[in-house]
C-alpha cells in the first residue's frame, strides 16, 4: 500500500458555548469526535451525512481553519497540528478549500483579477504584477471564464459563475489538495452537473487529490473513489464506493441511501424506504454508546454500553462502526423492519 499523502488521526473538534449564567457550567458540543482516516495522492474522498453532522467542521478542522482539540493531521509526513503560524502560512500553498456558498465566499469589493489571485500574494509575495496577472488569466482559462471577466466584480456573476471564480482561487497556487466544502448544493441541478464535471476534469489535468463534502449521495457517488459516512461527528462506515453503495454495512448509510431520489420513477415505486425515526441527537449531550441507537431499527442493550469501533466487513478496507454489521448485510432492505 502507498504511503498516505494525508493522515487524519483521532481528531476531535469541540466547542466551547456559551454558559447559560455567570455561575454555570459552559456547554461543550462535540463537532467531530475521535476522527480517522488515510488519503492517497490522487484520491477522491466524499464526506456525507445530514446536516449538523459535522462535515465541514472536520474539512475545516483538517486545514486548520478551525483549530482541532485533539488528535493529529499528517500532511506529506509532516504534522500539521504542531506547525507555527508561519511554517502553517507556507504549508497552505499546497492545501486550498471550495466554500459552500459561491457568492458569500467572495468579497463585493474586489474584481476577479484580485480575488483569484489573492492567493499568490500571500504564498508568492515575489511575483511582480505582470505575472501574477497571467497565473491568474491561466487559472481562469482552466475554470472556463473568459479573459475579459477579469476587472468584473461578484455581484455581476451568477451562482455558476461565481463558484467558478472561487474553484480558480483554489487551484491558483497549483495545490496538491482541494476540500470542497459542498461546492454545489447551492446551484440548479444543470449547473451542478457543469462544476462537477469541472471538478472532475480539473483532477485529472492537474493531479489533484480531493475531499469532497456533501448531503447529496449520488453527487458523492458520481465524484468519490472512497465513502466516508459521519453521523454525529463519528463514523459510522467508510469504504470503497461500490462497497458502500451496494453492501452499506450500517443502519445509518442504509436510511440515507434509501432516501436519494432515483431518476427512474418505476424503480422509485418499488423501493422500499428506510425511514429514520426522530432528530439526531444533540451534540452537547450526545447518547451514550453508539450515537444512532436512538434512531436505529436494530439498536439492543449492548449498543447504550459501548462506543462500537470501526471494524472490517467482509475481510476487505470497507469498515463499519456497527456491532451487528454482518446482520445488516444479510438483512438486505428488510433492516426497518427487522425485530429490535
Amino acid at each position: 500500500m502507498s504511503e498516505a499523502l494525508l493522515s487524519v488521526q483521532n481528531l476531535s473538534t469541540v466547542f466551547e458555548l456559551r454558559a447559560r449564567s455567570p455561575f454555570a457550567k459552559a456547554p461543550k458540543l462535540k463537532a467531530v469526535s475521535d476522527v480517522s482516516f488515510d488519503l492517497k495522492e490522487g484520491e477522491t474522498l466524499g464526506i456525507v451525512g445530514e446536516s449538523g453532522c459535522g462535515k465541514s467542521t472536520l474539512g475545516r478542522s483538517i486545514l486548520r481553519l478551525i483549530e482541532p482539540t485533539a488528535g493529529r493531521v499528517v500532511w506529506q509526513g509532516r504534522e500539521l497540528t504542531d506547525l507555527s503560524a508561519e511554517e502553517m502560512r507556507k504549508a497552505r500553498r499546497d492545501l486550498s478549500i471550495i466554500f459552500q456558498d459561491p457568492i458569500a465566499s467572495l468579497d463585493p469589493r474586489m474584481t476577479v483579477a484580485d480575488i483569484i489571485g489573492e492567493p499568490l500574494r500571500v504564498a508568492e509575495p515575489s511575483l511582480d504584477r505582470k505575472t501574477r496577472r497571467q497565473r491568474v488569466l491561466k487559472a481562469m482559462e482552466e475554470v472556463g471564464l473568459a479573459p475579459e471577466m477579469i476587472n468584473r466584480y461578484p455581484h455581476e456573476f451568477s451562482g455558476g459563475q461565481a463558484q467558478r471564480i472561487g474553484i480558480a482561487r483554489a487551484i491558483i497556487t497549483e495545490p496538491k489538495l482541494i476540500v470542497c466544502d459542498e461546492p454545489v448544493s447551492a446551484l440548479d441541478v444543470s449547473i451542478q452537473a457543469q462544476i462537477i464535471n469541472l471538478l472532475r476534469g480539473l483532477k485529472e489535468r492537474l493531479g489533484l487529490t480531493l475531499i469532497f463534502i456533501s448531503h447529496d449521495l449520488s453527487v458523492v457517488r458520481l465524484v468519490s473513489d472512497r465513502i466516508l459516512v459521519l453521523y454525529l461527528g463519528r463514523v459510522v462506515e467508510i469504504g470503497p464506493r461500490g462497497d458502500v453503495f451496494a453492501r452499506p454495512a450500517h443502519p445509518y448509510t442504509r436510511a440515507l441511501l434509501s432516501a436519494a431520489p432515483i431518476p427512474d420513477p418505476d424503480v422509485a415505486r418499488s423501493r422500499k424506504r428506510i425511514p429514520l425515526q426522530g432528530d439526531p441527537p444533540s451534540p452537547i449531550n450526545p447518547p451514550s454508546g453508539c450515537a444512532f441507537r436512538t434512531r436505529c431499527p436494530i439498536a439492543r442493550d449492548v449498543c447504550a454500553k459501548e462506543i462500537p469501533p470501526l471494524i472490517p466487513v467482509e475481510g476487505g478496507t470497507h469498515r463499519s462502526a456497527c456491532l451487528f454489521a454482518e446482520e445488516v448485510l444479510r438483512s438486505g432492505d428488510d433492516i426497518a423492519s427487522a425485530s429490535v
